[in-house]
């Protein structure tokens, strides 16, 4: 009989692939990136939009007369403009609002000016670029929302965090819990830190994206979690399997699954970042577009190769678990030395059967079937029985 591919393998959890035996090699990785990531938010720090610096914004239209700016041309006009009133001002680049027609504009972002500076850059443009006064709109923001916004974030995620604590331990466990927000805390800390590498301008729609990453970060362990706990139940009644290789097994029978679900939220969000925001010029729409693709993709890395490793480690520390292990392991070296008979092997075993699948079929088959009778040997004394007839004598004359 041919052999699968490793594709149908893969698809039918049959895979085997040991991600839970290369965890040391999973944790480095992640130590690494870590240390990346804090050292991306010491060196490089995060490039705070208006909302959370202040600062001045202009908004000037893309047809001005018989001339269509480009995105270039805006930015280095109110650059220009800037500049003259005040040469240390730093200023960012333009972003497109709207498609097409007069609704067109372009919006770019400067560091704080006085009423004075503003309306003398705002003068100049119009010289600049032969545009009504008008039609440009300058805007003072304040510092204190973007601080405001933040601080309602952070509480919304603390929040959260306790919650999640309290459903995965009333579903799960403690250490599942502990594993899945270890996993989720460090896909936040990554995506932060390709944030900071990157230099994207965080905004409010930047903070939107963090905390939606939240609830997909967690939407795969939970996935992963449950098959650890159907494959583990009552697993220390037997010796085939240790928890690690039934937590591996869950790994691989929901991997297909977990690169399914990425592949059909990353997509549009991809389209989001890469076809909106890059080739169509939204440039509102690229903190979003970032901070999802980016979140969501780690999320399901981190379910894979973070949440589930932690948890062996954490159940490994368990003494139930851990005599466990020992009993299977003692007996596998037993088998070898030849000591102890091996097992034999069950034709036509599924690979991704668990102890508690097998001993399902052997359950049900004793159990009768609705309808049938009984197969036990009937008792036919029925001389124990209280108000019995009993047995009738021999001999005894037949009334009459």
């Amino acid at each position: 009989m041919a052999r699968d591919g490793f594709a149908t393998r893969l698809y039918t959890g049959e895979a085997n692939i040991n991600i839970i035996g290369r965890r040391k090699l999973w944790f480095s990785i992640a130590a690494v990136l870590v240390l990346l990531s804090i050292g991306s938010f010491a060196i490089n720090r995060f490039h705070l939009g208006i909302e959370f610096a202040g600062g001045t914004s202009f908004s000037i239209p893309a047809e001005t007369g018989d001339r269509t700016l480009t995105q270039a041309e805006a930015s280095e006009a109110v650059e220009r403009a800037i500049k003259a009133v005040d040469p240390a001002a730093e200023i960012g680049a333009a972003q497109q609002v709207g498609l097409t027609g007069g609704d067109q504009r372009f919006t770019v972002r400067a560091s704080a000016l006085t009423a004075q500076q503003a309306e003398q850059a705002k003068a100049a443009l119009v010289e600049d670029l032969g545009v009504p006064a008008s039609e440009i709109s300058d805007d003072q923001v304040s510092a204190a929302w973007g601080g405001q916004v933040t601080r309602q974030a952070m509480l919304g995620l603390v929040i959260f965090l306790v919650l999640v604590m309290v459903y995965l331990v009333v579903r799960f466990e403690w250490r599942m819990a502990v594993a899945a927000v270890s996993s989720l805390v460090l896909d936040l800390i990554l995506t932060a830190g390709i944030y900071s590498f990157v230099g994207f301008e965080v905004t409010p729609s930047t903070v939107i994206g963090f905390l939606t990453i939240l609830g997909y970060s967690l939407y795969d362990v939970v996935v992963v979690f449950d098959k650890v706990q159907e494959n583990t139940r009552g697993i220390t009644a037997g010796s085939t399997r240790t928890y690690t290789e039934a937590t591996n097994l869950a790994v691989n029978q929901t991997l297909m699954r977990s690169i399914n679900t990425s592949l059909v939220a990353l997509l549009p969000v991809g389209g989001l970042l890469f076809i909106g925001a890059g080739l169509l010029g939204a440039g509102t729409l690229k903190d979003l577009g970032l901070v999802l693709f980016v979140g969501m993709g780690l999320g399901v890395i981190c379910s894979i190769l973070f949440a589930a490793p932690v948890l062996t480690v954490l159940k490994e520390r368990e003494p139930r678990i851990k005599a466990h292990t020992a009993r299977v392991l003692a007996r596998r070296a037993a088998v070898r030395s030849g000591d102890v008979a091996p097992r034999p092997e069950r034709t036509g075993r599924n690979a991704n059967a668990t102890d508690s699948d097998e001993e399902a079929p052997a359950l049900a088959s004793s159990a009768p079937r609705p309808g049938s009778r009984p197969t036990g040997k009937r008792n036919t004394n029925r001389g124990g029985r209280p108000g019995g007839a009993g047995p009738r004598p021999s001999g005894g004359n037949k009334r009459r």
